[in-house]
């Protein structure tokens, strides 16, 4: 089979999150696995773009309503990403360096969704499969059903895959002018809740759907941001298919961000040098367990709740612990982080912003990764912290609930709550402080995580089966 992925970010072109990384792996393990895969996404201004080589492979002329443009596809001439990778220029909409954030961001992806199309319809063949994913590419199943201009590939399958349902790119029925003309009879299938709902078509008119975790599908029943009856009146072609990690980027032993590298056969003394590296870089006391949180500082991640977990674990725990955080977002989350610094005696420390080579040092360093997460569809954080050791602490849900097993537990290995709450979190904190001090429980646990299976291998397969049940 051909699969055309189609997405708003792809590792290491353009990456904002767990989407960037999916879209990045799963398309090279499809090629290994004897089918190909190919990803087109928009052309940032970004260090990849520039430090490779490309060819222009396609220019086209659409409109979006009444704006006329036009579009370049270049592919990157080395394939170096293991997969054919295109990328789409529109001048004034997609030549920016960030992926999102901007007022105009649904016409930007929706112009994008249209040049993909008329790329494809004028290519000198066509996929088997269109795999979209998000809302940022969730109206191409639409628009390749029932615009009139895209009648000559209207037969070709589409997948969609929803990595995150709170985001579910709402338009006006004002800007209905941007979707290419279509039969009005079918108008139905882009409304919900008297918008249009990108999310919401893509989920009616996609042949098939998934979600990226088993738990994640039965909670978009309950808890979905409105689209709760849509997951269960489609529930018939939903898949909830975990996400893998690409163990050839997240390898301990070869990692080329990690100064200290290691593997099973040395992994303490590994981790001590990750460690002493951190708490050296970040004025920490090496004989305190090392507590660490990765991720962007929203809701979504429970990250409201660390500075007084925070706080109250110090005070009321007693100063038995380090804590080291990194991440982004909400700035009042960012600015109560950055007021307990002062507070530290050698126990806190706090890195705002994006910084991916201290994110894997962060793995390999710490003792403990810190996951209270309100929303987790899949989660990819905890399947790294495993693979380099380090022991994830995290709520009960999503892929967090399909991944981690309580240590306290039959073959257990992590720490496990069920409350995105201070308290629940700081109780977490007391139980990873009491583990840490169990030296050889740790040891037995450190070298099980290192060597659980959080391949792509076993999800590709469940893929590659959607996409045979697709095509019928």
């Amino acid at each position: 089979m051909e699969i055309l992925h189609v997405s708003a970010e792809c590792y290491p072109v353009a990456k904002a999150g767990g989407l960037g990384d999916v879209v990045g792996a799963l398309p090279k393990y499809l090629n290994e696995a004897g089918h190909i895969a190919k990803v087109v996404m928009p052309m940032y201004r970004t260090k990849f773009l520039y430090a490779n080589q490309w060819d222009v492979v396609h220019k086209g002329y659409t409109n979006l309503g009444n704006w006329w443009f036009e579009f370049t596809v270049i592919r990157e001439r080395d394939n170096i990403l293991g997969f054919d990778l295109y990328l789409v220029d529109i001048n004034g909409l997609l030549d920016r360096e960030k992926v999102y954030g901007y007022a105009d961001d649904t016409e930007r992806f929706t112009a994008f969704q249209i040049a993909v199309l008329d790329w494809v319809k004028d290519w000198q063949h066509t996929p088997d499969i269109i795999h979209v994913h998000d809302h940022h590419t969730a109206l191409i199943p639409f628009m390749l059903r029932h615009s009139y201009k895209y009648r000559s590939i209207a037969g070709i399958r589409t997948v969609l895959t929803i990595h995150n349902a709170q985001y579910q790119g709402w338009m006006g029925w004002d800007q209905s002018i941007f979707i290419p003309p279509y039969d009005m009879w079918q108008w139905g299938l882009l409304e919900w809740n008297k918008n249009i709902n990108p999310l919401a078509a893509g989920i009616k008119c996609a042949d098939k759907v998934t979600t990226v975790s088993p738990s994640y599908l039965e909670e978009l029943k309950y808890m979905s941001n409105g689209l709760e009856a849509l997951f269960e009146y489609e529930k018939g072609k939903c898949y909830g298919i975990l996400n893998g990690i690409d163990v050839k980027v997240w390898d301990p032993e070869t990692d080329d961000y990690l100064v200290h590298r290691y593997g099973l056969s040395d992994i303490e003394a590994g981790k001590a040098k990750n460690k002493m590296q951190l708490c050296d870089q970040f004025s920490l006391d090496f004989d305190k367990p090392l507590i660490g949180f990765i991720g962007r500082l929203v809701g979504e991640k429970g990250a409201d709740l660390l500075p007084q977990a925070i706080r109250d674990s110090l005070n009321h725990i007693g100063r038995r612990m380090n804590f080291l955080v990194l991440g982004s977002g909400f700035p009042e989350v960012e600015a109560a982080l950055q007021a307990i610094k002062p507070l530290s005696q050698y126990d806190y420390n706090v890195y705002i912003g994006y910084h991916e080579g201290l994110s894997h040092t962060m793995y390999a360093g710490m003792d403990f990764l810190l996951m209270p997460s309100r929303v987790e569809p899949c989660g990819l954080n905890q399947m790294y912290s495993m693979r380099y050791g380090t022991v994830p602490m995290v709520r009960r849900t999503g892929g967090l609930k399909d991944t981690v097993i309580d240590y306290g537990d039959p073959g257990g290995y992590g720490i496990c709550y069920d409350n995105a709450s201070v308290g629940d979190i700081t109780q977490a904190i007391w139980r990873a402080t009491e583990l840490y001090h169990q030296k050889d429980t740790v040891k037995q646990i450190r070298k099980q995580m290192m060597q659980l299976d959080f391949s792509w291998e076993n999800s590709v397969q469940q893929y590659i089966e959607v996409y045979q049940a697709a095509i019928g």
